[in-house]
């Protein structure tokens, strides 16, 4: 008797085990390389990379990119796929701050009700990213959800129009593409298939002091003094609002800034700040 309730015991946690929710193991997490000329455009799907807070759907459980949890209110994932679910938590362009400061807060609030789940891939799906394309089509179809979403994805025929829709996209205030190979399979890590490309680049550095500002700018911060990982230091004094400089970034927090290039000693040219990265993109 106690051998047959010991066998039993052990069927069944094997089967809480085999159906247990994915949040309790790592889901993979794709990440994008950087644009080359030497792609054939047509081969790949173009969508928007939108300004937004990376999210993932477990199946039961809203996460960011670094798997801390998502405090979305309930109505938010009501009727969800139990699948899991790669996208963005975004509002509208150019929007980033606000963005964050609704979906990374402990307490949800009705703000939410101007977020939208983005949906750009399927992680465990397994198939090529064209089968993924109208798996996703299906998934919100037959989701009763009005914040539950799909990224639009386009094709070109050559570089030419693909430089075209990104400088449409640009002027209008998005951030840029992405490209995706339509063959491709979802892989965990930074991925050649996967693709980012925009007008500009853009890197990350740590504030290290305050610079006063002058003129208008008198009373408020006038620019950051910034750190590289590489330990560059520069300045950065453009793209701030006025109330970032009211409230600008601590110093040890990490910033968002664009440039186009660098110059001989390495220095980003005509750095400009873009955004604060959340304490969740760092852990």
């Amino acid at each position: 008797m106690f051998r047959f309730t010991g066998l039993l015991g052990l069927f069944c946690s094997v089967c809480l085990l085999a159906f247990a929710p994915i949040a309790t193991a790592k889901m993979p997490l794709q990440l994008a390389s950087t644009y080359s000329k030497h792609i054939t455009p047509e081969h790949y799907f173009v969508s928007e990379k939108l300004d937004g807070i990376r999210a993932r759907w477990t199946g039961s459980m809203l996460l960011t990119r670094s798997g801390n949890p998502i405090h979305a209110p309930a109505w938010f994932t009501k009727h969800w796929p139990a699948v899991p679910l790669d996208g963005e938590l975004w509002t509208k362009r150019a929007d980033f701050q606000r963005i964050a400061s609704i979906v990374l807060s402990d307490t949800p609030d009705e703000r939410w009700r101007n977020v939208k789940f983005m949906l750009f891939d399927l992680p465990t799906h397994g198939g090529p990213f064209i089968d993924r394309v109208d798996a996703m089509a299906r998934l919100i179809a037959n989701t009763n959800n009005g914040h539950l979403a799909v990224i639009e994805q386009l094709t070109f025929r050559n570089h030419h129009e693909l430089q075209a829709h990104l400088k449409a996209v640009t002027d209008a205030g998005g951030e840029g593409l992405m490209l995706h190979h339509k063959q491709a399979l979802y892989a965990d890590g930074r991925s050649p298939h996967l693709l980012k490309v925009k007008l500009f680049d853009d890197a990350e550095a740590r504030v290290i002091a305050h610079v006063p500002g002058k003129g208008k700018y008198a009373g408020m911060m006038g620019s950051l003094l910034v750190e590289t990982a590489s330990n560059v230091q520069f300045k950065i004094g453009t793209g701030f609002s006025d109330d970032d400089r009211l409230h600008p970034p601590p110093v040890g927090s990490w910033v968002t800034y664009k440039y186009y290039g660098t110059t001989n000693t390495g220095k980003p040219r005509f750095a400009s700040f873009l955004r604060r990265i959340p304490k969740s993109d760092l852990q």
